[in-house]
C-alpha cells in the first residue's frame, strides 16, 4: 500500500470521526452538560427536543415596544434564546396585571464564578424594567443531597453565595432571598405546596424526566417538587396576600428546564398558574464550549474572588483559541469567533455592540491576533470582577438578613 493511500485512509477516518461527533446527541440535564462539537451545544436541536419556543425578532420587537427601551444585549445576542409563554407575561404587563420573577442558585462552592452571574445580571434587568417582585431560592438542600457536603456546610455556603447575589444590585424592597433549609420551617405554605406537587407526580415520571436510578437516595426523588414550589404565588402568602393566581417568570439556563416542564404539567391539576420561562445558553469553560464552567475545577473558571493577576494568567494559559496555529496562518485564514472562548466571553460581558462587532470582524479577518483579543478580555473581566468585589464588600450580615426576612414586597401592579 502506498504512503498516499495510508494518508487518504487516515484522513477518511478523521472525517468519519468528525461526522460521528456531529451526530452524537448533546447531553443536557440539570447536572450534566456535554457536547461533542467544539462549537458547543446545538441549541436549535435543544429547542425542538425540549419543546420550547425560539426567541425571535417578533418577540423582541414587541418587548421593546412595551418596555419603551432596547432589550438587554443578552436577548439581542441570543444569550437568552428560548422561552415558554413570554407573550403571556407581556400580555399581563400591558394589562397592568401582576406577575413575579423567580430564579435560584445551588450553593456548592465558597465563591461563585462568572457563569453564575449570567441569570442574576439578566434577572436584575427584568426586575428594573418590569418593576416586579423577585424570589431567589438557595437550594442548599439539593447540594447536600448531591454533593459531598455536610448539611451545615451547604447551609453556610448558601449565605456566602447570597452576598454575591445581593452584590448584583437587586432592589431590597422587591427581592426575597431564602435558603430552603431555613425557609421550610418559616412558612408552612412552602411545605404544603411541595406536598401537593409530590402527590401529583409518581416515581416513574421523576425517573424518566431526571434519570434517577434505584441507587439514588430518596431525597433526590423528592427534590424536584421543592424547586417547583416557588413557581407559585401561594408559596409566599406574606408577599402576595395568599393569592394563588399570580403567574411567575423564571430566567434560567436551559439545563434547569426539566424541573419546570414538570411544574407546568402539575400546575393545572392544582388550579395554579403555569410558570413562564426564559432560557439562556451555557457559559463555556475556559477550555472550550464542549462543557459549561465547573465550580469544582479552578482552572475551568474565572471566580468572583480571583485577583487581577489570576484572571490574566487563566485567560492567557487556558482560554481556548479559535485563531491560527501561527501568526502567518492566522493572518491568512483568520480566527473562528464561534469557538474562540475569549470572544465568547466578550459576548457575555462587553455591552458595547459596536466595539464587539469591530472585534469580530478584525479577528475573523486575521487582522486582530489572539494575544490582543485576550488582552481586551482581560481588561473587561478585571474591571467587572473588581467592581463586583467592591460591591460585595459592602454586603454585611445585616444586609443579608434584610433580604432573607419574609416580608411584603413592592410591585407595580397589585390588582
Amino acid at each position: 500500500m502506498s504512503v498516499e493511500s495510508v494518508q487518504d485512509g487516515v484522513q477518511d477516518l478523521k472525517v468519519n470521526e468528525e461526522n460521528q461527533d456531529e451526530q452524537q446527541e448533546d447531553i443536557v440535564d440539570p447536572w450534566n452538560v456535554a457536547s461533542s462539537s467544539t462549537a458547543g451545544v446545538n441549541y436549535e436541536k435543544l429547542i425542538i427536543k425540549f419543546g420550547s419556543s425560539k426567541i425571535d425578532e417578533e418577540l423582541l420587537t414587541r418587548m421593546e415596544k412595551i418596555i419603551q427601551q432596547p432589550v438587554h444585549y443578552f436577548l439581542r445576542r441570543g444569550i437568552f434564546f428560548s422561552h415558554r409563554d413570554m407573550h403571556t407575561i407581556l400580555n399581563l404587563y400591558e394589562s397592568k396585571k401582576p406577575f413575579f420573577l423567580y430564579t435560584g442558585r445551588g450553593p456548592s462552592s465558597e465563591a461563585m464564578h462568572l457563569g453564575h452571574l449570567i441569570p442574576f445580571m439578566f434577572t436584575k434587568w427584568l426586575q428594573d424594567v418590569f418593576h416586579v417582585p423577585l424570589v431567589i431560592q438557595m437550594t442548599d438542600d439539593e447540594k447536600f443531597l448531591w454533593k459531598d457536603l455536610t448539611l451545615e456546610e451547604a447551609n453556610r455556603l448558601a449565605y456566602e453565595n447570597a452576598k454575591d447575589i445581593i452584590a448584583c444590585g437587586f432592589d431590597p424592597e422587591k427581592t426575597f432571598l431564602f435558603s430552603n433549609f431555613d425557609f421550610m420551617g418559616q412558612c408552612s405554605n412552602f411545605y404544603k405546596n411541595i406536598c401537593r406537587i409530590q402527590k401529583c407526580v409518581n416515581v416513574n415520571q421523576v425517573k424518566n424526566i431526571f434519570g434517577f436510578s434505584d441507587a439514588d437516595c430518596i431525597g433526590k426523588i423528592g427534590f424536584p417538587a421543592i424547586q417547583a414550589a416557588p413557581s407559585f404565588s401561594s408559596t409566599f402568602p406574606f408577599i402576595f396576600d395568599n393569592r394563588k393566581d399570580i403567574p411567575c417568570l423564571i430566567p434560567c439556563a436551559i439545563d434547569q428546564d426539566p424541573y419546570f416542564r414538570l411544574t407546568r404539567d402539575v400546575a393545572p391539576r392544582l388550579g395554579l398558574q403555569k410558570p413562564a420561562l426564559l432560557h439562556s445558553i451555557f457559559f463555556p469553560a475556559l477550555q472550550g464550549a464542549k462543557s459549561k464552567m465547573s465550580a469544582s475545577d479552578a482552572n475551568s473558571s474565572i471566580f468572583l474572588t480571583d485577583t487581577p493577576k489570576q484572571i490574566k494568567d487563566k485567560i492567557n494559559k487556558y482560554a481556548f483559541s479559535g485563531g491560527g496555529q501561527t501568526v502567518e496562518e492566522h493572518r491568512a485564514k483568520g480566527g473562528n469567533c464561534d469557538i474562540d472562548v475569549s470572544f465568547q466571553y466578550l459576548k457575555f460581558f462587553m455591552d458595547n455592540d459596536e466595539r464587539l462587532e469591530e472585534i469580530r470582524k478584525t479577528y475573523s479577518s486575521g487582522e486582530l491576533l489572539t494575544g490582543f483579543l485576550k488582552k481586551e478580555l482581560i481588561e473587561v473581566l478585571q474591571k467587572l470582577v473588581a467592581d463586583h468585589q467592591q460591591r460585595r464588600s459592602q454586603v454585611t450580615e445585616e444586609v443579608v438578613r434584610q433580604f432573607m426576612q419574609p416580608r411584603k414586597l413592592k410591585f407595580a401592579f397589585s390588582s
